[in-house]
């Protein structure tokens, strides 16, 4: 669907000037080229396609505009000219010639000619109406430059050519690509060499080179004087564009990764716990990952345990089951060899989403514990911990350990990846299963089998279930017996914390066994793809959708070999089946009281759901032509082969045993197979053409011919056999649609990407410009989506996900649209390379939105059949075939021929069996609508009969069986294989024998055998005759099928080993024209090599394809150059072809080998070393004893070469090392290849520059010291240099200083005393190095990640406003981190005002330098075979040996001015001033500071580490001084080793695990190369200390001062200087430093110094011209510790140091002392004076009352330690208690980690005490004492003694504030105040979780120091000495029976006192009751009887 313009020509233009048209249409415009000089006519006859989507409404309007055009100005505009689209609409085409109008509306008398043509939207399989294709004759006419240069490479690649050949659109985009006949350029996959089409390439290929100029010249004529910043080109350089139309790109790499296990180490540290829930708990936590449980220590009485426990799990397995494990971290509380405790909390996590996190890691975060059996309940405790996973190869960076005091932010800091809220909430997932269809035969029991040959019983031989697996919980449906199509309409229900933090749910139909239940098929559904997280987000939903299942193949075997296909690992290799199924989350509202609060995964019944719910029943066609079968590999044998290709169970004739069922179903029919066949032909258009058709499946099997002695081809000559297959699928293509849009869209991205990288790789001038079209072309095509997929029909069937899909697609790629707009005007040279990494990750973004999670339609599978044997297959995803009227829409192979490589299923294919091509199949497949079925042929090479079946002779819409070709066409390919480079180490030497063999079609040739290289130049033309290729000639020039090149290692016996394989497209010529440039003679290019998914080298190489014509081969151009006579036959490439060569000189340095190892068991005793570089070499001296001296006596010689001018196509230079044995043997050591001689290139400075640098004086800028002068501050040089500049102020001024500070500064100042001199030693200056470095890490962080704001800022300010949203959500947290951040760093910044620092360095000091290669270079030798995945040869292993040395090409002669330089020796060529390399003896002192993290190497996961150091001969072993169970452990220790280099220059520091019995383990070692370090211009001997003092903790290191190596280096580096002047400066070169010129000894007296002076120098080094490079500074390096057994995986790190002193200079001094400081013994004193407001917890059994038993205890290292009780206050019936008792805890204090250091036995088993260092944290309980059962615990308060709050000054107020809100009050330290006193809360949590007072007390903390105490010492409790008086306790604390009456008193007055008024009133009454009963007859009497 499209509206086409051919816009011919204006006419009628005024004056002369170069013209421009402009056609818009639906916001889309296209530009013509420029008309140069035009007068009253401009001939413009250019072709416009807008592809639209929606049909085109009469209203609509098409505008053209012509403008005159000019470079400068904006064009100005001529004309316009507006059309209403109705009668093109109607018609379909018309012609319109008329006039403009200009700006007021008027007419002018400049008329336009133009032809509109629009093809509508037309779904069925009409007859087309060949006149819509009109073919118009101007487009095809000679020279009409179609596609002109200028403007093509200017705007964006929409407008689309129309060379229209009836039945089908071909369209060549504008990314029409000029072939360069420059410069070679490295490629994957050369197919896109584009060559324009026949009819217009003369006036095409005029530009061939497109050098920078000429771009720019017409850049800025077409640019309307743009500047050269906003030019953007479209694909010039088209490196991997293919524009072709008719064939696809193959994929180069072959092997299938995902199944293969890798080496995964998870390692996990639980710091500690805070706010854990619940009453006196002792907590444990859980460490689990997959199946592995590991349990910290337990730590007794605490809710806030600290750990710091290392754990670390090694798994090998294949990635996906790695990512999908769940790491589980829980809490228990009393866990004991008992019981298993009960669970506090738990938190749980998949390794994926760590492995997903920058460093594959998170450190010191806080996970949320929550209880999983609760929902309701809230929050149960936070755990501290990181964890990180490293593959193979990962080098996780540790931000550095200092001490942690960081204020722990909790919140700021949780165990969430990004994006994820920190208040979680329980969700419900529920997974409805529906029903499956299309089940494999599972169960061939032998029981099966004799029931149905007994009674006929016919079974389905399956009994499945389905199985969901998510978050480390398994749900199970129930089995449905005998089941193909089993039925299920049940719903498995999770409960898990949303959004939850494992990726995947794994979906598997099992089959139930009596044995063991089996996998039938897997699924993985990724929670990201089925919901959005934004605020326009939704939760995850999915379906109901099928979901389709790949595994092993269908026929059932008992043992399956591929099994694991079917576990969901790996590539499936054939449909298993499909399943019904849906996925709902909903949030829970935990407060509603009815909610069910298990969170047991549960199973219920669910409603089914209608059939037509999936969409509606669609009938399928897919065809199929193989027009090539070649490659076949040899091993299957010769029985006849045939293909068969099958979508879901449709064409499966082998094992598709459910077919008949499942497509009765589809069909609606109700049982009988006829009927439903009757319906379907009812309801079809042309149920009397195709109700004959009947799939077919499979070619007819043909015996393949022999084409060389590894493969095999199969006769597809003329006769191309095809197949067909009608299925039948739930209609829901749209999906596919939208998918194949962004897939375009991400395609043409990633090629332009690559293009760019490309660009940049080669040096190709605008690499920007490119970038920029690149944008464009994004924008354009992500505003297309956005049209496309906007007119989505709203039919039935589509789900949730899909609305909400399409709707956050389009959001994305439309703010994707105005990003790539916004990125390419910010694009500028500089700014480059993050332009490009920020295009990189809109390639991922597209990526991952084109993957549809709900599938529709199966992939189709084409397996090579060999005796009806399964043998290769090749899968195809069916969106890439689909067809569609749109052409955006339609899948990228869909009608094209696409180039297949089959291979072995699963693991067959892993390794070198994966990568020998099964066979390459040319294929053309096409699939959609039955209805649209008219137009399947319409993509294959034309020239073709069709034959058919007979009944479907004289149909024409019936597919064909064969295609036989009548046309063909005769060509002669050339391949001109020049040389290779990089290869494959085959042969045990470490070399191979490569040979190259070259395939095409059904032919291969091979070069020659060239012996014991890896890059093998062979020079040679190979010339295949008679090459017949199928089809029509034109088609053939743009379309050539690929050429295969595989590389092969010859041996002597038995067959060759491959090597590598690369793809190349040949450059065609067809007879009709001539070989002329600029496309012949072609150029060389590199191609990538590759062997299965890894590179392996280059192939230098070009291909051309000649047309033999009527004449015969005559015509060709001939072959010429000479034929080598010395090779024989061999031709070699032809001299236009062959690169350019000029005369280069290459000297070599040869300084001597190193470590070289054994060869064939005999040691290497007399070394030479070869270089050879493309056929020319020299020898090295002979080392006469390798042992004695390994270094070379004659150190520089040289050989003359010819090199290719290019220096991208320079050979590689080989070094060789062999031994010379007796009697004229020579043995091969080992070899290396320098595989680019760019960076040895010398190339002779520029005169000009020179000697700008030399004149005049240069002060060098020392800015910040002018201000330091006045105030004694440390100043920060710019972020990068890490120098502090320390400038010396003389002492008075510190004198006033300090006065000033104790007098004016009130009494919190002089608590802040700086250390005093004394104090401080070489700790204090690691310890303010450790934060300096912490800072800037933080400077650099906030640095970067402002950047990186700022430019979302700028790329989404564009996006409708979307930057505010942002911003404000941002900011509290940025507040908060500020403010983290500056209260802190107060008081540091006055401490560290006078400690000198050195640099941390956080990873090597050879990574930092640049290896030390600055002269000297180290080239590994290797020997024996490169090693594939499977063998883990790594590089590491195959090392011999180490070559130093170093070269310089460079072309010969030079200037003269070099070699007449003063001091210029001959002999050492460039090489002038080295050093001799004769023996040298060195001191060389190691400094070990300490280790992090090692790998735990006993049982109880921790390691008893001690330091072992080898250098030749020497082997220290620190074995006494072992630290006990410590994975961090600080030796600080040095150790001082007598060398001579070079016989011992590696240093190897290990550290080793001690055991008790055993030989000890090596965790990991480090090796360091010495011998660079000494000789390096960079001075590694000894660093550079930041200050010259010559005493004190930063005592000058080295026995040379500053002002001797000052000048030594002047006369080394050949510089002027040094020169002392007065006021403090110096100058060197033309550069003048200033500084201090004074300096103090120890009594502190003054001296003169130039010391200070050369110092700055020495520091600034890099600044001086031609001498200068970077001093190492003093400094402490981190060294990754490695074992062997675990290559590629860090054990640790070591931080450390090494000085090296020659011998033949003065004796350094002693060694600086770094022995880890000792901690200091201090008192604490706590008081208890009162308690107030404690809660009252009994009942007094008398009286009824409410008191409590109040008594306090207090502890400061843990409570089994040293917990002290104070008395208890009996009776307290106010809560108030009276104590006056004192606490004495004695502990030893480090003062720099601020941690208490305990040595204590780990248990009763253990040899020796553990050192633990834990935070000094003061716990004080209040407990109500109870006589027989256990005493209750009623609260408690911690106090960290470096910051805790203020107490009260009085108990009122005291308050829940002083704990909760600890961030806004003020903060203490006992070590500054020594003494405070006041009121503190002590807590508890009540039963709702909400912390509560339960109590006051009032407590005072005495802190001394052990010398203090002993001075003046204080009793425990109330003891002497320093009693405390007894407490004055009220008499209300009496005990009952010791005061009787008093007791009965209180009983009767208060409690009982209307009791007893009650009893004593009912007793008067029943006492006159009684007397009156009593009375009461007598007086009767009396009356009665009157007396």
């Amino acid at each position: 669907m499209a509206l086409l313009l051919q816009l011919r020509t204006a006419s009628g233009l005024r004056g002369r000037a170069d013209r421009i048209a402009k056609a818009a249409f639906r916001g889309l415009s296209f530009y013509t080229r420029v008309l140069e000089n035009c007068e009253d006519e401009a001939r413009f006859d250019e072709t416009f396609r807008w592809p639209v989507a929606s049909n085109i409404d009469g209203n609509e309007i098409l505008e053209i505009q012509v403008f005159n055009y000019s470079k400068v100005f904006t064009n100005r505009l001529i004309g316009t000219f507006r059309m209403v689209l109705q009668k093109v609409v109607e018609e379909g085409q018309v012609e319109v010639t008329d006039t403009l109008i200009d700006d007021n509306n008027s007419a002018i008398q400049t008329s336009i000619s133009i032809e509109i043509r629009y093809q509508a939207l037309d779904g069925t399989v009409g007859t087309w109406n060949d006149k819509e294709f009109l073919e118009t004759p101007s487009v095809h006419s000679e020279g009409d430059g179609r596609y002109p240069l200028e403007t093509d490479s200017l705007l964006s690649g929409h407008r689309q050519g129309s060379d229209i050949s009836p039945g089908k659109s071909n369209q060549q985009s504008a990314e029409r690509s000029f072939r360069r006949a420059g410069k070679g350029v490295f490629s994957a996959m050369k197919l896109g060499k584009t060559r324009p089409s026949k009819d217009d390439h003369r006036k095409q290929d005029e530009p061939a080179v497109l050098e920078a100029e000429d771009l720019d010249r017409k850049a800025v004529r077409q640019g309307c004087g743009l500047e050269p910043d906003t030019i953007s080109l479209a694909s010039v350089t088209a490196v991997t564009t293919n524009v072709s139309n008719k064939r696809s790109k193959p994929d180069i790499k072959m092997e299938p990764s995902a199944g293969r296990p890798m080496d995964y180490q998870v390692s996990v540290t639980i710091i500690e716990a805070r706010q854990l829930v619940g009453l006196n708990m002792d907590p444990v936590v859980c460490v689990e990952v997959g199946e592995e449980k590991k349990y910290t220590s337990m730590k007794e009485s605490t809710n806030c345990p600290y750990y710091n426990e290392y754990f670390v799990f090694d798994f090998h397995v294949p990635p996906d089951v790695m990512f999908d494990k769940i790491i589980k971290l829980s809490v228990i509380h009393s866990k004991n060899l008992l019981r298993s405790g009960t669970l506090v909390g738990s938190f749980k996590m998949d390794v994926g989403t760590v492995y997903t996190q920058p460093e594959h890691q998170f450190y010191h975060k806080w996970a949320i514990l929550s209880d999983p059996e609760d929902l309701t309940a809230g929050l149960k405790g936070y755990l501290k911990c990181d964890i990180a996973v490293v593959g193979k190869g990962d080098n996780i960076k540790t931000p550095h350990k200092a001490n942690e005091t960081d204020e722990d932010d909790i919140e700021g800091n949780l165990l969430l990846p990004d994006g994820v809220p920190p208040e979680r909430q329980w969700a419900r997932f529920y997974i409805k299963i529906y029903r499956a269809e299309g089940l494999p035969r599972m169960n061939a029991s032998i029981m099966a089998n004799v029931k149905k040959a007994l009674i006929g019983e016919n079974k389905d031989l399956v009994d499945p279930y389905v199985q969901v697996v998510f978050a480390g919980q398994k749900g199970k449906t129930s089995v449905q017996k005998s089941s193909y199509e089993p039925l299920w309409n049940e719903q498995i229900v999770f409960t898990e914390m949303f959004p939850p933090l494992c990726k995947r749910i794994k979906i598997q139909i099992r089959d139930s066994d009596k044995v063991n239940d089996v996998a039938i098929g897997t699924h993985f559904i990724d929670l990201r793809k089925i919901s959005n997280e934004g605020d326009k987000g939704f939760l995850p939903t999915f379906g109901p959708a099928w979901v389709n299942m790949y595994g092993s193949t269908r026929n059932y075997t008992l043992m399956d070999e591929h099994q694991e296909l079917n576990e969901g690992l790996g590539e499936g290799v054939s449909f298993r089946a499909r399943l019904l199924m849906s996925l709902a989350v909903e949030i829970l509202d935990t407060t509603n009281p009815e909610i069910n609060s298990s969170t047991e995964v549960q199973v219920e019944q669910a409603p089914s759901v209608a059939d037509n719910c999936t969409g509606k029943m669609e009938e399928f066609f897919l065809f199929g032509a193989f027009l090539e079968a070649t490659m076949i590999d040899r091993k299957i044998g010769d029985k006849p082969i045939n293909f068969e290709v099958t979508i879901g169970n449709y064409g499966n004739q082998i094992d598709g045993m459910t077919k008949p069922t499942l497509r009765r179903k589809k069909e609606g029919g109700d049982g009988q197979e006829e009927e439903s066949e009757l319906l379907q032909n009812s309801s079809e258009d042309e149920g009397d053409e195709d109700g004959e058709l009947v799939s077919v499946s499979s070619s007819q099997p043909v015996k393949p011919l022999v084409t060389d002695r590894n493969y095999f081809h199969l006769p597809y000559f003329e006769k191309k056999p095809c197949i067909y297959i009608k299925s039948w699928w739930q209609d829901q293509r749209r999906r596919l649609y939208n998918a194949n849009i962004m897939d375009k869209i991400a395609d043409k991205l990633e090629e332009g990407l690559n293009d760019v990288q490309e660009m940049i790789k080669t040096e190709k001038p605008h690499p920007e410009r490119r970038l920029r079209g690149v944008l464009e072309e994004l924008s354009s095509g992500c505003l297309r989506f956005v049209t496309l997929a906007d007119k989505d029909q709203h039919h039935s069937s589509r789900t949730r996900l899909d609305r909400e899909r399409l709707k956050s697609c389009m959001r994305e790629l439309e703010n994707m649209g105005q990003q790539a707009t916004t990125l390419r005007s910010q694009v500028k040279k500089n700014t480059m390379k993050d332009k490009l990494k920020l295009a990189q990750n809109f390639l991922q973004k597209l990526r991952f939105l084109a993957d549809e999670p709900q599938h529709t339609i199966p992939d189709i599978f084409i397996w090579m059949m060999s005796n009806n044997k399964r043998i290769a297959y090749a899968r195809v995803p069916s969106k890439d075939i689909l067809y569609s009227i749109v052409d955006e829409e339609m899948g990228k192979d869909c009608a094209k021929v696409k180039t297949l490589f089959l291979k072995l299923p699963g693991k067959r294919g892993f390794g070198p069996a994966g990568w020998t091509v099964q066979a390459k199949m040319e294929m053309y497949l096409w699939l959609g609508l039955n209805k649209q079925r008219k137009d399947f042929l319409s993509g294959l090479p034309c020239g073709f009969e069709e034959k058919k079946t007979a009944r479907g002779q004289n149909l024409p819409s019936f597919p064909p069986i064969s295609l036989l070709y009548t046309k063909k066409q005769v060509f002669q390919l050339r391949a001109h294989m020049y040389q290779a480079r990089s290869l494959f180490a085959a042969d045990s030497s470490g070399l191979s024998d490569p040979f190259a063999r070259v395939f095409f079609i059904s032919q291969s040739q091979c070069t020659e055998v060239l012996n014991e290289t890896l890059c093998p130049t062979w020079d040679q033309l190979l010339v295949f005759d008679n090459v017949e290729l199928y089809g029509e000639a034109h088609e053939m020039r743009d379309d050539p099928p690929i050429i295969v090149i595989e590389i092969y290692d010859q041996d002597t016996v038995g067959k060759a080993d491959f090597m590598g394989r690369t793809f190349a497209k040949p450059v065609v010529k067809m007879s009709d024209e001539h070989y002329c440039p600029p496309r012949f003679p072609p150029q060389l290019e590199y191609y990538q090599i590759y062997r299965g998914n890894s590179t392996a080298g280059d192939l230098l190489a070009a291909f051309e394809l000649l047309q033999i014509g009527p004449g015969g081969k005559s015509d060709l151009p001939p072959i010429d150059g000479p034929t080598d006579m010395d090779r024989g036959p061999i031709l070699p490439v032809p001299l236009g072809i062959r690169p350019v060569l000029s005369k280069y000189r290459v000297e070599i340095l040869f300084w001597g080998l190193r470590d070289l190892k054994r060869v064939n068991l005999a040691q290497v005793d007399r070394p030479r070393v070869d270089i050879e570089c493309a056929g020319k070499g020299v020898q090295s001296s002979l080392i006469q004893n390798y042992k004695k001296n390994p270094n070379f006596c004659t150190l520089v010689k040289w050989f003359e070469v010819d090199l290719p001018e290019n220096e991208l196509l320079h050979p590689p230079l080989n070094i060789r090392v062999v031994d010379c044995r007796a009697f004229g043997r020579y043995t091969l050591v080992g070899s290396h290849a320098v595989s680019s001689l760019r960076k040895f290139i010398y190339r002779p400075p520029d005169k000009k520059a020179q000697h700008w640098n030399m004149t005049g004086e240069i002060v060098v800028n020392m800015e910040p010291e002018v201000p330091i002068k006045k105030m004694e501050t440390m100043v920060k040089l710019e972020a990068n240099s890490d120098a502090v500049v320390k400038v010396d102020v003389s002492e008075e001024e510190k004198e006033k200083k300090k006065k000033k500070k104790k007098g004016g500064g009130g009494g919190e100042e002089v608590e802040e005393e700086e250390p005093d001199e004394s104090m401080l030693d070489w700790w204090s200056k690691y310890f303010a190095s450790i934060e300096t470095m912490k800072e800037q890490l933080r400077q650099q962080e906030a640095a970067a990640a402002e950047a990186e704001e700022k430019e979302e800022m700028e790329i989404a300010e564009g996006s409708k406003g979307q930057g505010k949203n942002k911003e404000k959500s941002k900011a509290p947290k940025d507040d908060k981190k500020k403010k983290q951040q500056s209260a802190p760093e107060l008081p540091e910044k006055k401490n560290k005002q006078k400690i000198d620092e050195l640099k941390v360095f956080n990873k090597e000091l050879e990574t930092e330098f640049d290896n030390f290669e600055d002269w000297l270079h180290t080239f590994n030798l290797l020997r024996g075979k490169t090693g594939d995945n499977d063998d883990n040869a790594t590089e590491e292993e195959r090392i011999v040996g180490r070559f130093k040395g170093s070269m310089c090409v460079y072309k010969v002669p030079l200037p003269d001015d070099i070699t007449k330089e003063a001091g210029y020796d001959p002999n050492f060529g460039m090489f002038q001033g080295i050093p001799s390399n004769d023996p040298i003896n060195v001191l060389v002192r190691v400094y070990i500071v300490r280790a992090t993290d090692l790998h735990p190497a006993d049982i109880n996961g921790k390691a008893d580490p001690y330091i072992a150091i080898k250098l030749g001969k020497t082997d220290i072993k620190d074995k006494e001084n072992y630290i006990s169970k410590q994975l961090n452990p600080v030796f600080g220790k040095s150790f001082d080793i007598e060398a001579t280099f070079p016989m011992e220059s590696m240093l190897t520091v290990a550290v080793y695990d001690w055991d008790l019995v055993g030989t000890d383990d090596l965790i990991g070692e480090t090796k360091i190369d010495l011998e660079n370090r000494y000789y390096s211009k960079h001075r590694a001997t000894c660093g550079v200390s930041q200050t010259y003092s010559i005493h004190g903790y930063n005592t000058w290191r080295d026995p040379m001062k500053p002002s001797q190596i000052l000048s030594k280096l002047c006369k080394e580096g050949k510089v002027d200087g040094p020169h002392f002047g007065p006021g403090g400066r110096v100058k060197v070169a033309n550069r003048v430093f200033t500084g201090p010129t004074e300096i103090e000894d120890e009594n502190g007296q003054k001296k003169q110094t130039d010391e200070h002076l050369a110092l700055t120098v020495l520091r600034h080094w890099e600044d001086i011209p031609r001498a200068g490079c970077k001093l190492v500074p003093e400094h402490v390096e981190t060294r990754p510790l490695l074992n062997p057994d675990k290559p590629g995986i860090e054990q640790g790190r070591l931080e450390m140091w090494v000085d090296m002193f020659p011998m033949d200079m003065p004796a350094p001094g002693p060694a600086i002392d770094i022995s880890p400081r000792k901690p200091k013994k201090y008192e604490l004193r706590v008081i208890v004076w009162n308690t107030d407001e404690v809660i009252l917890e009994d009942d007094d059994y008398f009286t009824g009352e409410k008191s409590s038993d109040i008594f306090v205890r207090g502890w400061l290292k843990g409570q089994q330690e040293d917990k002290q009780d104070t008395d208890v206050h009996y009776h307290s019936l106010t809560g108030e208690g009276n104590f006056n008792w004192r606490y004495i805890f004695p502990f030893d204090y480090l003062m720099a980690e601020e941690k208490i250091v305990i040595s204590k036995k780990e248990s009763m088993f253990s040899w020796d005490e553990t050192e633990y260092k834990i935070p000094a944290r003061l716990t004080l309980q209040v407990w109500d004492a109870d006589h027989f059962s256990a005493d209750d615990f009623l609260g408690a308060i911690e106090l960290d003694l470096n910051r805790f709050p203020r107490g009260a000054k009085t108990s009122k107020q005291c308050s829940l504030e002083m704990v909760t809100n600890e961030a806004e009050l003020p903060m203490v330290s006992i070590f500054k105040q020594k003494r405070v006193k006041g009121w503190w809360p002590f807590v508890a949590r009540d039963e709702n979780d909400e912390l509560e007072i339960t109590g006051k007390v009032e407590a005072e903390l005495h802190l001394l120091t052990a010398e203090e105490a002993e001075k003046s010492p204080a009793g425990l409790a109330r003891n002497e000495p320093d009693p405390l008086e007894k407490p004055n306790r009220p008499d209300t604390s009496f005990i009952w029976f010791l005061n009787p009456l008093k007791s009965i008193k209180y009983l009767i007055c208060t409690r009982y006192k209307w009791l007893i008024i009650k009893i004593v009133l009912a007793l008067l009454l029943l006492i006159m009751i009684a007397l009156f009963l009593y009375s009461m007859p007598g007086y009767m009497v009396k009356k009665l009887l009157g007396a």
